[in-house]
């Protein structure tokens, strides 16, 4: 019976054997291999793009389509391996697509030896200039985005940027303080959850967790809630800017 099992059970096929088999008209095994390759494909999409790249942006999707390319045109007698070939190509396409996006088209002198075609060197000086101002205009629009998101979730509190600038502890230990009770009403869920309903800062609940007054937490309330609100939401370019302000005060008062 073992035996019996042991014939019928069938070799594991290597990568070129199933891109072979692909080649041949296989599809479902294409979507299959596809779909276990996609955190190999956002890798490859991240590192030229120089961010976390999901699913759901257009760069996964010209990886996608370069990556299922690649199975297309894989022949094992030019010595490389697949995911070898196929990172070449998808990051040839994504820069492409940076390319036309930026409508950089200046210089072109090879900077680099990278296999960036089929078996031909061709990044350049216009590659990585198109790559640099599509991250630049990527950072701006996130970083404009982020910050229209976050006057529509300030307003629900009654609070504003102006606000924020008038409001704003002007000493660098009042700062440090006021990010130091942010943080504490952060992380504590039942503190956050209160934020959130009331639309108030709980300084009652607060005010025997910190090493503040309760009236210093008071005059800080819309710059503490401001904070909060910060580490609360996916706001990646304002969590830097409250980072940045710990770090340097952290350097001036060690």
């Amino acid at each position: 019976m073992l035996s019996l099992l042991f014939l019928a059970k069938k070799p594991k096929l290597t990568l070129e054997e199933k891109v072979a088999k692909i080649q041949q008209g296989d599809l479902k095994l294409r979507d299959d291999l596809i779909k276990s390759y996609k955190p190999f494909i956002a890798k490859t999409v991240s590192s030229v793009c120089k961010r976390y790249i999901s699913d759901s942006d257009d760069e996964f999707s010209i990886g996608l389509i370069a990556f299922n390319e690649a199975i297309q045109k894989y022949t094992p007698e030019k010595g490389n391996s697949l995911l070898s070939f196929a990172e070449v190509l998808v990051k040839r396409r994504v820069i492409d697509y940076i390319r036309k996006q930026t409508k950089n088209q200046a210089l072109s002198l090879t900077l680099a030896n990278e296999m960036y075609d089929d078996d031909t060197p061709r990044t350049t000086i216009e590659d990585e200039l198109s790559i640099e101002n599509y991250r630049k205009k990527s950072d701006e629009e996130r970083r404009r985005d982020e910050i229209i998101q976050f006057q529509q979730v300030l307003k629900e509190f009654d609070l504003s940027f102006s606000d924020l600038v008038e409001q704003s502890p002007k000493h660098a230990d009042a700062r440090k303080n006021a990010m130091e009770v942010a943080w504490i009403l952060y992380k504590k869920e039942k503190l956050r959850n209160l934020l959130l309903e009331k639309k108030r800062l709980p300084i009652k609940q607060l005010e025997s967790m910190v090493d503040v007054s309760r009236k210093t937490v008071e005059r800080n309330r819309k710059y503490i809630i401001a904070v909060a609100l910060i580490l609360i939401g996916d706001y990646t370019y304002l969590r830097d800017y409250i980072k940045g302000v710990l770090e340097h005060e952290k350097g001036n008062h060690p």
